[in-house]
Parts: C-alpha cells; structure tokens; sequence
C-alpha cells in the first residue's frame, strides 16, 4: 500500500463520527487506540478521491463537423407503425473521405443502448431518464467512417433485460409478420427495421441472445460474433464479461460485410484486446464473394448438439423443422452427426450467475477490474438507487437487483463459482469444436408469442420468455461466435392469430471455434443459397 501524506487538510470532512458509519458498513469494530489514526488514513484519502474527481474526464473524441447530427428528433406513431425506432437521426459523412468505404450506399439502425453523441439514448426505459450521451460508440465512427448512413436509433427493451418485445418505455414493438406478437429482444427495434426494408443494416447488442433472438422472430440474420471481436466502447453494459455487439442484415453476405466493417479491437475496450487490428481483420464479404463454389461443403464437419434438441420449453414442431434444415447441410457434402455435450444443459444457470449477480454490481459499484471508456454521466443516473428509479424499472430489472443483492449475503461465491464453470463450458464446445468445424442448434425453443397484456403481473410477464435463452446464453458466456439464420416458418397456434394461417419464423443457429467468423459465414451462406427458407 502507498500514501502520500497522513495528515489530512483542515476542513476535511471524514469526521470520527463518518468513520463509524464506515467501519460500521463493514461490520466490524476497530480498536479505540487505533481509530483515529484510520480515521487519518481515511480522511487524506477523500482529499486523493476529491482532487481526482476534480480533474477533466476523458472521453472519445467525436467529429460533429465531417459527421453532423441532422433532424433529431422522435418519431410520430404515424411513421412508426410498428414501435421499433426509438430516435430518428440523420448522420452521413459531410466531405468525401468515405466515399470508397465498405458501406457506401447502406443506411443503418444503433439499438438504442448504442450511445450517439447529442442523440437521446433511451434504453427502452425510464429508470433512467433524460440521458443525452457525450460520446459516439466506437461502431458509430467505423459505420460512418464506411460511408453508411445512420438513420436513428432502433428500440432496445427495458435496459436489455427482455428477451419478448413488450418491455420498452415507448411502447410495443411488433412483429414485422404479425402485429400483436413479439419480435424477440432486447434489439427488438433493429430487427424489425431491417424486416421491413425500412434499413439495410443494423447493430444490436447481445448479452444472453439479444441480436439473435429478434433476428430468430423476424427472419433475418444476426451474428454474435467473438467476444471482443467487436469493440463495445460507449455502449450500455450489461455484465462486461458477456456484453457483444452484432450485426443484423436480411442476408449472410450483408452480413459479413457490415461485421467486416466494424470489427477489430479499437485499443480502448479490453474486452477485444485479444481482437484483430481493423486492418488485420479477414475480408470476410470479399472471401464469401470470392468462392468459386460457394454451395460446396464437402468434407466439412457439422455437430448437432445433442442436448438442445429435448426441453420442456422445446416446440416439436421446431425441432422437426430444424431437422430438416440440418439435412441441408448433408446435401451439400456435409458430414452431419449428433455430438453430446451434457454442460450445455447447465449453461443457461451457470450465464444466470454471472449476468444476475454481475449485471447487478455493474450497475452499483460500476465495472470493476476493466480498462476502457465509462459514461459517468449514465453510470450517476443509476447508482446511488433511489426510489424513482426503483417505481419505474421493468420486472427484469427489478429480479436482477433483487437477485443481485440476496447472491451477495445468502451465495456471496456465486459470481466466482459461475465464472470458473463458465471456463469449464467453453472447454466442453471446444472439445466439440475440435471435431467440428461448427456446431449446430435450434437457435429458439419455439416461434414468437403475442404479447403480455398491458396489466400482466410480473411472472406473467416473465412468463412469455421461459425458456427462450435455452441454447443461446451459453455462448455469451463462452463467447464463441454464434449466428442465427431463418430456416423455416411455423403456424401460430397461441394468442390473437392462433388458427389464422399466419406463420412465423423458425431459427438455424451456428456456432463456430473463437475467431472463426469466417468459417461460420462459409457455412451459412452455402446453407442459404441453397435453400429457400419461406417454403420450408
């Protein structure tokens, strides 16, 4: 331990009596001889912790001149028929720099925890209120950088803590093939504007599924690729050891051109300290664009896991489709068999956890043990917890401060025990994958359900997503890459539309070896040009 004085200022404002209430928080009692000399130490560490607070912040620089914030402002119901734009805002490059960029030409939607700098962020909430971040996301800067534009922000659900789109502050977000039914979370909003056509690309957020779950419900495709591989700098975090951002796009090959774009470790967030440079990041649009038999997967070793195949949660009718959409892969001169790997039936407790217990101390104490970028301002608009944020917070947010606190006194090694299994669950797919070139799921249990009426009771509430994570939380707690695909539809059989004929879709999940992104696009791509999903 260092210090460097012990003899505080006059005036310093750690008297014995805060002392007390210190050591008293601790529940301990300190020896009367030796109180006032802590009491010291204490005090002339307010004067450190004050003279610290007292200096600028460090924060990412953003160029409002080449990338000005245009028409900002939130949209009217009458242009936002299905609830998923949470902000509308216009940013392109104003000069010419980008011209020849990756992105030339696509508009693109930021999931709403995605920070825009003098952009409202929302969060899909109103635990917090009023925030308007200082800084753009590193993602924001390579999107722009690419020559895309950014159209706004798409509705994330009530801080990240839905996996059913019923949750945000400003209302439903509706199925893009079935209004009154969920579009997956927690980017619900992203999944939906790429659905519709109404953008060409979105970026979504995922901590236990949360791209690949709307991308599931809408029909589209979302990645969750390595952890790290896409920085998460100036975005609203979760648990920091599962937080991932992801691409969402209509096809594969969009895909992997906008995961090209925005990928690579940025030297600020650690969680892609491990990452490729951008510049050593692999082409992946360029590869999938340049093979000259881009249907053949000879010899090529595909793995379906064994356990994701039973649950109670899971829809026989999902698994029959996922069956056949696996036969695919045979066709293509795929070797395709079942692998059994018993933990990933433990996966779903061992993700609850970390994400409970840390997603709980991450918005308190704030993340600890990390190097990179804080949004001070967004973490003081949650810690210290005041009843006002407590009257408006979601049923999950809720359960998660809940849980938190009762982990920390009646399992207060939970956090540490879930963090060495986690290691323990990589293993078991890597083993796998050692076999494997990527292992297969059904990526949900069963098709979107219609939404909990507005006077749900929390468990009903919670009760529209049992289950739902059952095969995709594991990989944010492992982080090996993990994308989804649509690969058939299914009848609705509950809610409003039940015996209407209206289908919905169904979700081919791959997952692939750490920073084997291009082995799973390969594989997903030869899947998609060679099957029409619609009819299946």
């Amino acid at each position: 331990m260092s210090v460097f004085s012990i003899d505080p200022k006059p005036g310093n404002p750690v008297t014995t009596a805060i002392f007390d209430t210190v050591s008293s928080s601790l529940g301990v009692t300190v020896d009367d001889v030796d109180k006032e000399d802590y009491r010291k130490l204490l005090a002339v560490f307010h004067e450190s912790a004050e003279e610290l607070m007292a200096l600028p912040d460090l924060k990412p620089e953003t160029d409002l001149i080449r990338f000005p914030r245009e028409n900002v402002h939130f949209p009217e119901r009458f242009a936002n028929e299905h609830g998923a734009w949470a902000w509308r805002v216009r940013i392109k490059d104003s000069g010419s720099k980008s011209a020849n960029g990756l992105l030339v030409g696509k508009t693109v939607a930021l999931k709403d925890n995605i920070a825009v700098k003098d952009v409202p962020m929302l969060m899909g909430t109103n635990f917090v209120k009023g925030y308007v971040p200082k800084v753009d996301a590193t993602v924001v800067t390579r999107v722009l950088e690419a020559g895309a534009t950014i159209e706004g922000k798409g509705v994330c659900e009530n801080m990240c803590h839905s996996a059913t789109s019923h949750s945000a502050a400003t209302g439903v977000v509706e199925n893009p093939r079935a209004k009154g039914y969920s579009a997956g979370g927690s980017s619900s909003g992203c999944g939906v504007l790429v659905a519709l056509g109404e953008i060409d690309m979105g970026i979504g957020a995922d901590q236990g599924g949360s791209v690949r779950i709307p991308a599931c419900n809408c029909g589209i495709v979302g990645f969750k690729p390595t952890f790290g591989m896409i920085p998460y700098t100036g975005c609203g975090s979760n648990e920091p050891t599962n937080d991932h951002l992801g691409p969402m796009t209509k096809t594969v090959l969009e895909n992997a051109l906008l995961l090209q774009a925005i990928s690579g470790s940025d030297n600020i967030d650690d969680r892609g300290f491990a990452a490729p440079a951008p510049d050593a990041v692999p082409h992946y649009y360029d590869i999938l664009e340049g093979l000259k038999t881009p249907k053949d997967l000879t010899n090529l070793r595909v793995g379906i896991v064994s356990e994701s195949l039973t649950g109670a949660s899971l829809d026989p009718r999902v698994k029959a489709t996922f069956l056949v959409a696996a036969e695919g892969f045979r066709k293509l001169g795929a070797i395709v068999e079942e692998v059994s790997i018993p933990i990933h039936k433990k996966g779903p407790a061992i993700w609850t956890g970390v994400s409970k217990v840390g997603g709980y101390l991450n918005k308190t104490s704030g993340a600890f043990g990390r190097r990179g970028h804080q949004m001070l301002d967004l973490n003081e608009l949650m810690y210290p917890l005041k009843q006002a944020n407590w009257d408006d917070a979601y049923v999950s947010t809720k359960n998660i401060y809940l849980n938190g606190a009762y982990a920390l006194t009646a399992f207060p090694q939970l956090l540490a025990k879930a963090t060495n299994l986690s290691r323990q669950l990589r293993a078991a797919y890597d083993t796998a994958l050692s076999q494997y070139d990527v292992l297969i799921t059904p990526t949900l249990p069963y098709i979107a359900t219609s939404h909990a009426p507005a006077d749900a009771t929390p468990l009903d509430q919670i009760a529209k997503q049992i289950g739902l994570t059952s095969n995709t939380c594991q990989f944010n707690q492992t982080g090996h890459p993990a994308l989804t695909m649509p690969c058939g539809l299914l009848e609705i059989q509950e809610g409003p539309l039940a015996g209407s004929g209206v289908k919905l879709p169904v979700g081919l999940q791959i997952v692939g070896k750490w920073w084997a992104e291009e082995t799973v696009l390969r594989v997903a791509h030869a899947w998609e040009l060679s099957n029409d999903w619609e009819t299946m």
